[in-house]
């Protein structure tokens, strides 16, 4: 049984073709999901992985850069809508520029695990990221067709889909609703970020409510509390999720896919289809 996994931020494989950067991150990946496994007590083998891989389609601009000054307008309006999601008092936004910024990343700091620059690293690609995916037709639809063709040749029925990879493969799923899928797992997704995320899906959301992949049996979504990508917390009851569930990954892998397919939750999740 193979799951088509499809990857969030900070994925760029340098210097392999994608075939090979896809197949190096499945086996890297299917390590993880037979630790996972195991942290669930369960004895059957871990399904193997099939990566879709869409990250040397984006900007190599976008893959890991880690400085605030360097985000555009738009970005950095985003980047403040993620702010209040994830806290951060209007208070804080203090001086000009990107200095709400550098004083929302202090608060976060102040009031949660990560350091301030692990969070400007982790907002920073997720936002480079997305705003390439989103305002770029060309890119997005590439995108959304890789999932699909790994869905083809691998025949797959189920998808684990982590962070920015939730949203790709939503809206794959979305435009394709005759693609019977069992299961759609989402991990530390950002779907239900307004602003940056939530208002520009296609298809665009009705009544602040997004739609249900048509040919999706069941779609489970798996958050750390303290995953600051995935917020707002349970896909903000913005969409039909018939199950969320939390997962404690700790301060190092709190938004790694890594850190998810580790999980047991993630295991339990994916068992009764593979």
């Amino acid at each position: 049984m193979t799951v088509v996994a499809v990857h969030g931020i900070w994925n760029r494989q340098s210097g392999v073709t994608p075939a090979e950067a896809a197949e190096l991150l499945a086996v890297r990946w299917s390590d993880k999901l037979a630790a996972g496994y195991r942290d669930a007590g369960l004895t059957d083998p871990a399904p193997r992985l099939a990566a879709a891989y869409y990250a040397h389609l984006l900007d190599d601009q976008s893959q890991g850069a880690d400085d605030l000054e360097t985000l555009s307008p738009a970005e950095q309006a985003w980047a403040w809508e993620w702010m209040v999601q994830a806290g951060v008092p209007a208070e804080a936004a203090q001086g000009p520029v990107t200095y709400p910024l550098r004083q929302g990343l202090d608060w976060l700091a102040r009031h949660g695990d990560p350091g301030a620059r692990t969070i400007g690293r982790i907002m920073t690609a997720l936002l480079r990221e997305v705003y390439v995916y989103l305002t770029r037709p060309g890119v997005r639809e590439r995108c959304r067709r890789i999932v699909m063709d790994a869905l083809d040749a691998t025949g797959a029925r189920v998808v684990v889909a982590h962070s920015l990879g939730s949203v790709v493969a939503y809206e794959a799923l979305c435009a394709h609703p005759d693609r019977k899928v069992d299961l759609l797992l989402t991990l530390g997704s950002p779907l239900g970020l307004t602003g940056a995320v939530f208002d520009s899906l296609i298809p665009a959301p009705v009544g602040g409510r997004g739609a249900r992949p048509g040919g999706v049996g069941r779609w489970v979504n798996i958050a750390d509390p303290g995953d600051l990508v995935a917020l707002p917390a349970e896909l903000g009851g913005r969409f039909p999720v018939d199950l969320h569930a939390s997962a404690h990954l700790g301060k190092v892998d709190f938004h790694t896919l890594g850190g998810y397919l580790s999980s047991g939750l993630t295991a339990a999740a994916l068992h009764p289809y593979t």
